[in-house]
């Protein structure tokens, strides 16, 4: 039987220089609107359903359908004035019978709620008047059109509105010989959409919740020492006597190991025969990894640390860890790392990683461990 010791593997960072918490502004809610001090412009158009109110057009037309386009210019934040163009297209219910086809032009002014208004969502409701030039057929006629509605904003910056509307439009009709002399009279329903020029928003003010947010500080990196060279600064570098790359913290890829600040960690297991002190095959090419970081890190000095489970008694464990431990150290030794770099220490099972109540707990707790003390090993001494 064998008995596997296993190196948890930590995640690996890298950065460059030291990280340092600074205050970052953040608001929940849009900031307060305030007074634009340009021209107010906005454009609209009333697409809707027409439909004829009194005789004689109710008897000679059925539905129809209306559109409208204004131009509005504020005068003030309440008051809009502009020109408006109008379309009427009303059906004929009689089989081959004319539609009824009306062009209005002329303008007027708008009231409304200020779009600028914080109350029932920005909610700007409103009511306006035109006095329109209408031509129906070969027919010039006065009238006028009387509208009301309400419009929401779409968009923090309100530049978009839409909502519905109802709109009178009344057609004056002159006394003519041989023409029915009745007004027209239409009732048009449907939605607005507007686009216009928005408004400006209050920049947040500084009492806001702070959130805490980790950012990195700059470093000069052509002024930091560098002993191997590999454009990555001693004070970050993981291995600063041999040249690596950045995605492995300053150190050559290794397959089996990972050099931390503090330690050697491995990514594989090490197996012992059942209850001694004698390593199996199977944890050599670890191993021999280890004896290769070892050689290419030479300021590394290395404190090998056995660990065993909570089973049996304590004596014994504290002797087998120790004795593990020392296996190890005989392995890199025999494979031309110097003594003087490695030192062995037994712990039995004072150092748990997990609970020892579980199987898979002693499992985790049956290991050895490389720790770094980065001790500069003179070059003489060192293989």
């Amino acid at each position: 039987m064998r008995t596997a010791f296993l190196l948890p593997l930590a995640p690996l960072a890298l950065s460059w220089g030291a990280r340092a918490e600074e205050p970052v502004l953040v608001t929940t809610d849009p900031p307060p609107i305030v007074e634009s001090s340009g021209l107010d412009v906005s454009f609209k158009l009333e697409p809707g359903l027409a439909i004829p109110l009194t005789a004689p057009q109710s008897e000679v037309f059925g539905l129809g359908v209306g559109q409208s386009f204004k131009a509005l210019f504020g005068i003030t934040s309440w008051l809009d004035i502009g020109p408006t163009a109008s379309f009427l297209l009303l059906s004929a219910q009689e089989a081959g019978a004319e539609s009824g086809v009306a062009w209005g032009f002329g303008g007027g002014l708008r009231l409304k709620t200020p779009h600028t208004s914080e109350t029932f969502w920005g909610i700007s409701s409103w009511i306006d008047a035109d006095a329109l030039y209408i031509r129906t057929g070969e027919l010039d006629r006065p009238g006028f059109s009387v509208g009301i509605g309400a419009s929401v904003p779409i968009g923090e910056d309100r530049t978009f509105w839409v909502g519905p509307f109802a709109r009178y439009e009344h057609v004056i009709q002159i006394d003519r010989d041989g023409f029915d002399n009745h007004d027209a009279k239409v009732l048009l329903v449907g939605l607005t959409f507007e686009v216009g020029t928005g408004v400006e928003r209050e920049r947040p003010a500084a009492e806001v919740r702070i959130v805490e947010k980790e950012v990195i500080k700059e470093v000069d990196v052509a002024s930091c020492p560098d002993a191997d060279g590999d454009s990555i600064p001693d004070s970050i570098d993981h291995c600063p006597d041999v040249k690596g790359s950045m995605e492995q913290s300053g150190c050559p890829k290794y397959e089996k190991i990972v050099v931390k600040r503090d330690k050697l960690e491995l990514k594989e297991k090490l197996f012992f025969e059942w209850d001694e002190a004698r390593l199996e095959a199977a944890s050599f090419p670890v191993l021999d990894e280890v004896v290769t970081a070892l050689k290419e890190n030479k300021s590394f000095k290395v404190q090998v640390e056995g660990h065993t489970d909570s089973t049996g008694p304590e004596d014994h464990n504290q002797s087998l860890s120790e004795r593990r431990a020392a296996a190890v150290l005989e392995y890199l030794v025999s494979h031309g790392v110097a003594q003087t770099r490695l030192v062995s220490k037994g712990f039995a099972s004072t150092v748990p990683l997990e609970p020892n109540a579980t199987a898979a707990g002693r499992e985790q707790n049956r290991r050895v461990e490389f720790v770094v003390s980065f001790i500069i090993i003179p070059s003489e001494s060192a293989k």
